[in-house]
């Protein structure tokens, strides 16, 4: 039994998306390596592993190999690529308990929706028809708003890196970028609100699954 399953196992880690994952686990690595030295290749190579994330998604459904390890190795790269990014502007910026807290509600809001999806017998955490905010409803299930939020978070993140100081104040750069020129005002605009957006899909997200698990408590009482 061993033998034949062995096969199957080595394929789904051979996959075209999952393959692409391994790319962006690597290009973050060398990225965050040399993040302080070289912040702009720095930030080219975060930026190309962050649209392979969307790549992957392409891949997997292009030649039938959607997988659960792939689904697993896409979202803890993406966690982490950003927990990464949010410690190293935590570090440069103050108040550092911005990003520090940026951190924590989107890791929590994650695993929260992860773990409320396999309680309920979803396959997919983006499976959210059932729910009953608007707002949720429509970031998971329009690809093309979803991918503004994530584009608008990440790209103001790196923005937020390469115009850093040491020490110095996020508004007082975000004022000062600003007053450079009209699109540059434009731009800070179209990515403070995606930027938001997410935010509050986060803490939607966070209570949404919170009270899934609640519930899922008061159930197996009742049934016990």
């Amino acid at each position: 039994m061993a033998s034949k399953s062995r096969p199957r196992t080595i394929s789904v880690y051979l996959y075209i998306p999952n393959i692409i994952g391994y790319i962006r686990v690597l290009l973050n690595c060398y990225a965050f390596a040399i993040c302080f030295t070289n912040k702009e290749l720095f930030s080219i190579l975060y930026f190309i592993s962050f649209v392979c994330d969307a790549l992957d998604g392409w891949f997997a459904r292009k030649f039938n190999q959607v997988s659960t390890f792939g689904a697993v190795l896409d979202m803890v790269t993406d966690r982490i690529s950003t927990a990464c990014l949010l410690v190293i502007l935590s570090q440069v910026y103050r108040p550092s308990f911005v990003f520090l807290s940026l951190l924590a509600l989107d890791i929590g809001s994650h695993w929260f929706q992860m773990y409320s999806t396999f309680l309920v017998g979803k396959s997919n955490h983006k499976d959210v028809k059932d729910s009953t905010s608007w707002l949720f409803r429509l970031y998971y299930g329009n690809r093309m708003f979803m991918g503004y939020c994530c584009v608008a978070c990440e790209v103001l993140y790196i923005m937020l890196f390469l115009l850093a100081k040491e020490s110095e104040k996020m508004t007082d750069v975000l004022f000062g970028a600003a007053k450079q020129s009209i699109i540059y005002s434009a731009l800070l605009a179209v990515l403070l609100f995606g930027w938001a957006t997410k935010q509050l899909v986060n803490i939607i997200q966070m209570k949404t699954a919170a009270d899934l698990c609640v519930l899922y408590d008061i159930n197996k009482k009742h049934n016990a």
